[in-house]
């Protein structure tokens, strides 16, 4: 549910003063995301003189806000630096023949936030999920999870062409909050670098802020390097 909220806005020394329990991790998380909404890094378009989402244990608004306050923080750090910052972009699947009844039922193809680079032509696109980073198996403990590896990497593969170079080397990153250690893996498969990565959305307002800029560092340093290469 999305509401609009007339009354004076607290101030971010209020905020900041929310005492939030040890094993409350839900509400410390919604703290965390609302302290972006009243720093203006995600609009409403509803009328108020504050404006925000309600939280309502709903993990689709949730997850749309997490997205949401990605976007708009990498676009306040990336455009001025010559990034487009585009949101919510359909893929279409590059079918050369299909039985006339496919179209009917082939699911589509939506990223999160794709980044280009306007200088170079460079490509990221960036998968935020709202959900740990690992699931596990009946050999290991701890795996990344294979349904939305291969969803970002359909992404990154469908979208070549020949005719398009930099279509060839479209960097991908899956994005998810940290619960645990933290994760900053990557490798380089079949010319597209893929990077996973956690951010912590529980700190202070001052580390959440810094690990929200951290992001846009990382996305400048995928675009200028490839990943460290280690035995597998």
């Amino acid at each position: 549910m999305r509401l609009g909220v007339v009354g004076p806005r607290p101030s971010r020394a209020e905020l900041a003063s929310d005492q939030i329990a040890r094993n409350e991790s839900a509400d410390r998380l919604m703290i965390a995301l609302a302290r972006m909404v009243f720093d203006t890094m995600i609009p409403s378009e509803y009328a108020g003189s504050v404006a925000g989402n309600v939280p309502d244990a709903n993990e689709h608004l949730v997850r749309r806000l997490f997205e949401r306050a990605i976007g708009n923080a990498l676009r306040l750090q990336l455009q001025p630096l010559e990034w487009r910052v585009k949101q919510g972009s359909r893929l279409s699947w590059p079918v050369i023949a299909s039985t006339p009844r496919l179209s009917e039922i082939l699911p589509g193809m939506q990223t999160d936030i794709e980044l280009t680079q306007l200088g170079t032509g460079q490509r990221i696109v960036i998968d935020t999920k709202f959900t740990q980073i690992f699931t596990s198996s009946s050999y290991r403990s701890h795996i990344l999870k294979s349904g939305y590896l291969y969803q970002l990497y359909s992404y990154l593969r469908t979208q070549e062409r020949s005719d398009e170079p930099r279509s060839l080397d479209t960097i991908g990153m899956l994005l998810h909050p940290q619960t645990g250690e933290a994760i900053d893996e990557e490798m380089l498969i079949q010319g597209h670098h893929i990077r996973f990565l956690t951010i912590d959305l529980t700190g202070d307002a001052a580390d959440f802020e810094k690990a929200l800029r951290d992001i846009g560092t990382k996305v400048t340093q995928l675009e200028q390097s490839q990943p460290m290469m280690g035995e597998t």
